[in-house]
C-alpha cells in the first residue's frame, strides 16, 4: 500500500487509480481499509477508490507522540489527506464512525457528495454498549491490552460486545486477524488507540448535526435496518438535516453493510455517484 506523511504521522492507503470519479472511503474503529475490499473490487472498474487506514487501532505505523490524537485531530487529518493528494470533486463515504459529518461542515471545499453509512450520530456517542465499554476500558490502566487479548480469542469475537455487534455474518478470519494484530502486538498502537478514545468529546456529533444543514450538496444516508449499534431513526434524522439528503435503508444487515451486504452497497454508491448534480430523481 502507498503511504503519505501527514502532520499526525504516516497513513497507509489503497488507491485504485484511474480517471473515474473519486470516492474516498473511511472505516470505523479497529478496522482498516480492507473493510471496503468487496465494494472497491466492484467500483474500481470505473471509479478511483481511495481508502486510507486511519489511526483507529488497526493502523500499522504509530502516530507521532507529540501531536494530539483524538477525533478532532482525525477530522483535520482526513482534510489534510485529501488536500495532499489534491483530490477534487470527492464523494466522501464513511461507515461506523462519524468524522465525515464534521469534515463536510468544516472542510467542504473538496467534496462533491457525502455518504453516511450506519454511523455514530447525535447523542449516540460513543455508540451503543460496545462503544461505551471501549471508552471505559481506555480509562483503566492495562484495559486496552486486556481487550486486545480477549479479542485475540476467536471464539469470543462474535460476542455482542465485540465484532459480533457490528455484523450479522462472521467476517473472514484473515480479515479480522489483520484488524486486530496491531492492537495485540504493538504497545505503541495500543497507546494510540487509548489516546484517540480518551479524546472523545460527547458533544462532538451534536455540534456536527447543527452544522450539517450548511452542506448543500448531494448526500445519501444508508442505514442497516437491523443495526444493533446505531438507532434506526438516526438515519432518517441525518437525511432530513442535509438539504439534499435522502435515506436508503438496507435489510438483512448490521452496522458494517460493507461486510453484510456489499453488493447492495456498491450498487447504491455507483447509482448515487452517477447522478448529475442536483438530480435526485
Amino acid at each position: 500500500m502507498p503511504e503519505i506523511e501527514l502532520t499526525a504521522g504516516t497513513i497507509h492507503y489503497e488507491d485504485t487509480g484511474g480517471p473515474g470519479p473519486v470516492v474516498v472511503l473511511l472505516h470505523g474503529l479497529v478496522h482498516d481499509a480492507t473493510v471496503w475490499r468487496t465494494v472497491v473490487a466492484d467500483l474500481r472498474r470505473d471509479h478511483r477508490c481511495i481508502a486510507p487506514t486511519l489511526p483507529y487501532g488497526a493502523h500499522r505505523t504509530p502516530m507521532r507522540p507529540d501531536v494530539p490524537l483524538d477525533p478532532d485531530s482525525v477530522i483535520e487529518l482526513i482534510a489534510e489527506f485529501m488536500e495532499r493528494l489534491d483530490l477534487r470533486e470527492v464523494t466522501l463515504v464513511e461507515s461506523d464512525c462519524g468524522r465525515a459529518q464534521t469534515v463536510a461542515a468544516r472542510h467542504p471545499e473538496r467534496l462533491a457528495r457525502l455518504v453516511l453509512i450506519s454511523c455514530e450520530a447525535f447523542d449516540n456517542y460513543p455508540p451503543g454498549a460496545p462503544g461505551k465499554m471501549i471508552s471505559l476500558i481506555c480509562k483503566v490502566p492495562g484495559g486496552v491490552a486486556l481487550m486486545a487479548r480477549v479479542l485475540g480469542l476467536r471464539a469470543l469475537r462474535r460476542l455482542p460486545i465485540g465484532l459480533g455487534a457490528l455484523t450479522k455474518r462472521p467476517v473472514p478470519t484473515e480479515i479480522t486477524e489483520g484488524w486486530l494484530r496491531p492492537l495485540r502486538t504493538d504497545p505503541v498502537i495500543r497507546n494510540d488507540f487509548r489516546r484517540y478514545n480518551a479524546g472523545v468529546r460527547r458533544t462532538e456529533l451534536l455540534e456536527a448535526a447543527e452544522a450539517l444543514p450548511s452542506f448543500d450538496r448531494p448526500a445519501l444516508v444508508v442505514w442497516a435496518t437491523e443495526d444493533r449499534m446505531m438507532p434506526r431513526d438516526h438515519g432518517r434524522r441525518l437525511a432530513e438535516l442535509l438539504p439534499q439528503g435522502r435515506l436508503l435503508e438496507i435489510e438483512d444487515s448490521c452496522t458494517l453493510i460493507a461486510e453484510d451486504q456489499p453488493e447492495q452497497l456498491s450498487a447504491a454508491l455507483r447509482s448515487f455517484v452517477a447522478e448529475p448534480t442536483g438530480d435526485r430523481a
